[in-house]
């Protein structure tokens, strides 16, 4: 194939989420097209950051079109922080980690039992003030395992003891829990449709609940889990057992347990949710090739990831995908059943993890170039 022949006929879509640590997915996306038309110049290259609903989600919307908002509200220490969200039209996009998230602790500081995740709650107030009729609500990266009680809290629910006392902040609180009172909850969120964003669909408790499977990254003792679970546990008991062990709840610290059992929403793959909000489709049927990935492309990575997604919808399509990816640990079976025909990972390059996170952009450019030789010339 000439140059000429690829410039009339190669149509490249860069559907990547960002390599953690590292790029954020717009800047795979623009590594990834350099590196193309380093090889072959006139390629066409559209970009569309993706996310799975987790942190980066926000900013995947904004690289789609959606106007970018800013809010001040409660960080999970209690203390503010600033909070991005995305509109457009009557469509936000609101990622909890935003307000909620591990990025909002000092390094080397958790709070497992006491962190909260009021202001997310505060964040789908701004989208509410905003007009917003539809809110996709992503849920990942959190640094709270307060099954949601702080967000509903902001939203206007009340959650007492005994003594008719507000419960302490936090999972640990909920131990305390004798009353929990929806009625204050803000009358706009029944109008709406939330729609809950996430690769999760852990239950709320249990052996594969919010606080055995995920506590430990955020600080959680074995002492810390156990009462965590239990108090949990009791939560669920108060506003709605059922509701526990849905597809979903567990996800966040359990914020996905609170919006599914108080508010309404439905649970949709993230990945699923965010490919529709950013266009994916019609970007889809005007290419030829399509480029995935993430920083670890892993067993985590089939079980609703962002790089999976998009491969089973191009794979849907007809439409060939290749993946990028910092370090890759799976074998080429599961690529393939991924409908993924090759990665191409940064570690090939550069074995020296360290070097190759600090140079992650310059390698991905090499990677790139390799693609362009393989599937474009």
């Amino acid at each position: 194939m000439t140059d000429g022949a690829v410039m009339e006929t190669a149509r490249v879509l860069v559907a990547a989420d960002k390599f953690k640590g590292s790029l954020t997915a717009v800047q795979v996306a623009e590594r990834v097209t350099a590196g193309l038309r380093r090889v072959v110049p006139g390629v066409r290259v559209e970009t569309l950051p993706v996310a799975d609903g987790g942190d980066g989600t926000v900013a995947a919307a904004v690289a789609a079109g959606f106007e970018r908002r800013e809010a001040r509200v409660t960080g999970p220490l209690g203390t503010p922080v600033a909070a991005a969200y995305a509109v457009r039209d009557s469509t936000a996009v609101v990622e909890m980690a935003e307000a909620s998230g591990l990025q909002h602790l000092p390094a080397g500081e958790f709070a497992p039992l006491t962190a909260t995740t009021y202001g997310s709650g505060e964040l789908l107030l701004a989208a509410l003030d905003a007009g917003a009729r539809t809110i996709v609500f992503g849920v990942g990266g959190s640094a709270t395992t307060d099954g949601g009680a702080g967000m509903l809290a902001a939203l206007g629910a009340r959650f007492l003891d005994a003594d008719g006392t507000p419960v302490g902040p936090g999972g640990g609180g909920l131990a305390d829990l004798a009353e929990a009172d929806l009625s204050g909850l803000d009358s706009r969120l029944a109008a709406i449709d939330l729609i809950l964003a996430s690769d999760v669909d852990n239950p709320l408790t249990g052996p594969k609940g919010a606080p055995e499977v995920y506590g430990r990254q955020k600080g959680a003792t074995e002492d810390d889990i156990a009462v965590l679970d239990a108090a949990l546990t009791h939560y669920a008991s108060v506003l709605g057992p059922e509701h526990a062990a849905l597809p979903g709840a567990g996800a966040a610290g359990g914020i996905g347990y609170g919006a599914l059992v108080a508010l309404g929403a439905r649970f949709r793959p993230g990945i699923e949710v965010m490919l529709d909000v950013l266009g994916f489709a019609p970007a889809l049927a005007r290419a030829t090739l399509v480029v995935t990935g993430e920083g670890s492309l892993d067993e985590q990575t089939l079980h609703g990831k962002a790089p999976a997604g998009v491969a089973a919808a191009a794979r849907a399509a007809g439409v060939e995908v290749v993946a990028v990816c910092g370090r890759l640990a799976l074998r080429p079976e599961a690529l393939e059943r991924a409908g993924i025909r090759r990665a191409y990972a940064l570690t090939d390059l550069e074995p020296d993890p360290a070097v190759c996170m600090a140079q992650a952009g310059p390698l991905l450019e090499r990677a790139a170039e390799s693609i362009a030789r393989d599937f474009l010339v």
